[in-house]
């Protein structure tokens, strides 16, 4: 279902703000400060600002304290809309092409994406393994883009060199586990080794679960086959893409999408950016049409996600991760 663009909440900033109370407090407001209930809103003017006064630790606060949104000058009627824009865009929405759309300046837009961004990524903690007993989960890895630095090899701790040419040498590394028929993770990491892979398998699948692959040897030379139930894998050299129910084609279709919004969206990423646009395509990937999530229901679970993720310009611009 596509959403209603002249839906109140993208009109009325009453009704805008009564929709996130809703998303945000489910079971009734509660102070974003001390955790307290015994809360009151306020009447007369403030109560169209949302204002409510916390009779615990005496203090006013309104929706959007504690979240992505907090102290932001955006009207809240702009910041739904820009959700819904970024939910229900496949392979991405731009910085400038939200400037164009919303009215306001590219900071502002560039600044409001990388706090999207950040309400879609998952709370930490929050993850569940993969898989489970009868499941399959595929794995794979791909490069995109140059690092920001060049990176070395030593030689018996003495010799450092650079590799040049083609191949995966300089560029940044990125894992990605997919559940056939369910959610995706995509993981950047610095080399793409033995014990980084395993060490992605091991805390993000269940060892119940089916992996499939396609030959890579991170996989099936490593210890990744002994931390699942069952490792099966294709081989692409010899033109095997299918074999019964075995293949990695969920995975591939994920770098896919990721790659053409990538390259025709957003054109240029910096690796410091890079973990939170992957969280960008992990969150619609897990979210999408297949699993009877629609592009209302998308932006709806990212808007729950702005608690707790407070995203200062200075430190998005610095990338303190």
């Amino acid at each position: 279902m596509t959403a209603n663009l002249k839906a109140p909440i993208y009109t009325n900033e009453i009704k805008a703000r009564e929709h996130l109370e809703a998303l945000r407090w489910p079971d009734g407001a509660y102070c974003p400060r001390c955790g307290g209930f015994d809360v009151k809103k306020l009447g007369g003017k403030a109560a169209d600002l949302g204002q409510y006064n916390c009779r615990d630790c005496r203090k006013k606060f309104t929706v959007t304290v504690g979240t992505v949104f907090e102290r932001s000058h955006i009207p809240l009627t702009t910041w739904l809309m820009g959700f819904q824009l970024m939910a229900s865009s496949k392979k991405g929405m731009s910085a400038h092409q939200m400037h164009r759309m919303l009215g306001i300046t590219y900071k502002s837009a560039w600044f409001m994406a990388h706090r999207i961004r950040e309400a879609m990524k998952p709370a930490a903690g929050s993850l569940e393994p993969m898989g489970g007993a009868g499941k399959v989960v595929e794995a794979d890895e791909t490069y995109h883009g140059k690092t920001s630095e060049i990176r070395t090899k030593s030689v018996d701790g003495r010799v450092k060199y650079q590799n040049k040419g083609r191949g995966p040498a300089n560029k940044r590394a990125i894992i990605a586990l997919v559940e056939r028929g369910g959610s995706a993770r995509t993981f950047h990491v610095a080399h793409a080794t033995f014990s980084k892979v395993e060490e992605i398998v091991s805390q993000n699948i269940d060892r119940e679960s089916r992996l499939h692959t396609d030959e890579s040897r991170l996989y099936s030379v490593s210890k990744v086959p002994t931390m699942v139930a069952e490792h099966e894998s294709v081989k692409h050299s010899a033109d095997e893409y299918v074999r019964g129910d075995v293949y990695s084609n969920s995975v591939e279709g994920y770098f896919s999408i990721f790659k053409r919004g990538m390259k025709g969206i957003y054109q240029h990423c910096s690796e410091k950016h890079l973990h939170r646009y992957l969280a960008e395509y992990d969150f619609r990937f897990s979210n999408r049409i297949a699993l009877g999530v629609d592009d209302t229901d998308r932006a709806n679970e990212a808007l729950k996600g702005i608690t707790g993720k407070r995203l200062t310009y200075r430190r998005t611009s610095e990338a303190m991760l």
